[in-house]
């Protein structure tokens, strides 16, 4: 972890697949020039007047002194400069399940914005990725007779578990915890899109937490539960439920998300749409081997949201993996022809999540991008943001 003295404001952007970084030194207050920068492999220091400031890197980070270059002043940031670093990815993303060994263990489904158990002792002998959602439309280019998966919804068995892109399907047998649907639900039938499921008509079919009342995924059919990725967290059974915050567990699945699908697919642009069939953000994935390392002067002045407290709590310096994304709001009716644009394009991807989720990323992506030196904040026409991995 990256530690500083309090002083001026220091952003340092590490891409440690092309080993360079951009470091920017924030304004000094009034009075706090001329500057004393001094850099070595494993620390940086800017003296002034009025303070110092000292930022050691973590130890997977070192800098190369020698090849600092590009030093220019920009208006309302500070001073830019580029160097080359030596630098290993360290990320560790909030996973489900941990490949084929958690699998065979009793697992226990909690709520994760308050730790309810939703399903206890659950041993899942199969976790299994559903196809794309386009895989249907493949089946007459495999097959040379008709399609033998017609009218044939990918249900899960008891010890199942089928995972989705930004969801799971369970089965509910009748002597576990149900959660309560809102509504009963519909008739099912055939495949369809993303959520591999259909349902008509139109119906109210949400799972909410008995405890805070958070909506936690549809039922599908009489058996079938789809739950969100940003909603649950799955532990082994004999663990205790991990205490997460928030917005670092909605980052961390979110960007996970993107980064399999971006290597998959080769998919970079995203829609973020809610389970009430409306966008609400455009994300286009950028890089996804960003370390950041800041410190707290660069966000001091930025408004507090009760829902981003943990990254407010946060020491005077983090450091941490992110990917950067660009992205545009699409509430309130803005952005709608570029909304519209994207969701015509083949080659744009969806994200569902429930709808209060959808707002509380937005939340975050403008949290995050308030925090940025000003310079950063905008590619064109759309906003620039880190999500912690």
């Amino acid at each position: 972890m990256a530690t500083t003295a309090p002083g001026t404001p220091v952003f340092l952007e590490v891409r440690t697949q092309l080993r360079s970084a951009l470091l920017i030194l924030g304004e000094p207050k009034e009075g706090g020039t001329p500057m004393d920068i001094s850099i070595t492999p494993s620390s940086l220091q800017v003296k002034t007047p009025a303070d110092c400031t000292e930022l050691r890197l973590p130890a997977e980070v070192r800098l190369v002194p020698s090849s600092c270059r590009g030093l220019q002043y920009v208006a309302g940031d500070g001073l830019h400069l580029r160097l080359q670093v030596w630098a290993e990815s360290n990320a560790k993303l909030i996973s489900m399940f941990n490949q084929n060994s958690q699998a065979r263990e009793c697992c226990t489904f909690y709520c994760q914005s308050c730790g309810e158990v939703i399903i206890r002792d659950r041993k899942l002998l199969r976790v299994l990725p559903l196809p794309s959602e386009n895989w249907g439309a493949l089946v007459g280019e495999w097959c040379c007779h008709p399609d033998p998966f017609a009218n044939k919804p990918l249900h899960p068995q008891e010890n199942d578990c089928f995972i989705g892109d930004s969801f799971f399907l369970v089965n509910l047998r009748s002597d576990l915890w149900q959660p309560r649907p809102e509504l009963a639900p519909v008739e099912t039938h055939c495949l369809s899109s993303e959520n591999h499921f259909k349902l008509k008509p139109k119906a109210n079919t949400k799972v909410i937490c008995k405890r805070c009342k958070v909506m936690l995924g549809e039922t599908m059919s009489s058996e079938t539960t789809k739950f969100y990725k940003t909603e649950i967290i799955i532990q082994p059974s004999e663990r205790n439920f991990p205490i997460i915050p928030r917005s670092q567990f909605v980052q961390s699945v979110i960007a996970q998300c993107l980064v399999e699908l971006s290597t998959a697919r080769s998919t970079f642009r995203f829609t973020i749409q809610g389970h009430d069939g409306k966008v609400y953000i455009l994300l286009w994935l950028l890089n996804s081997d960003s370390l950041v390392i800041e410190s707290l002067g660069s966000s001091r002045g930025i408004t507090k949201f009760p829902l981003l407290e943990d990254i407010l709590k946060a020491d005077s310096s983090s450091a941490w993996n992110a990917v950067k994304v660009l992205y545009q709001p699409c509430v309130k009716s803005r952005n709608e022809k570029l909304s519209s644009a994207w969701e015509s394009d083949i080659s744009i991807h969806t994200l569902t999540l429930p709808s209060a989720t959808c707002l509380e990323l937005l939340l975050i992506l403008s949290r995050n991008n308030a925090t940025l030196p000003p310079s950063l904040r905008y590619m064109n026409s759309f906003q620039v943001a880190f999500l912690k991995m």
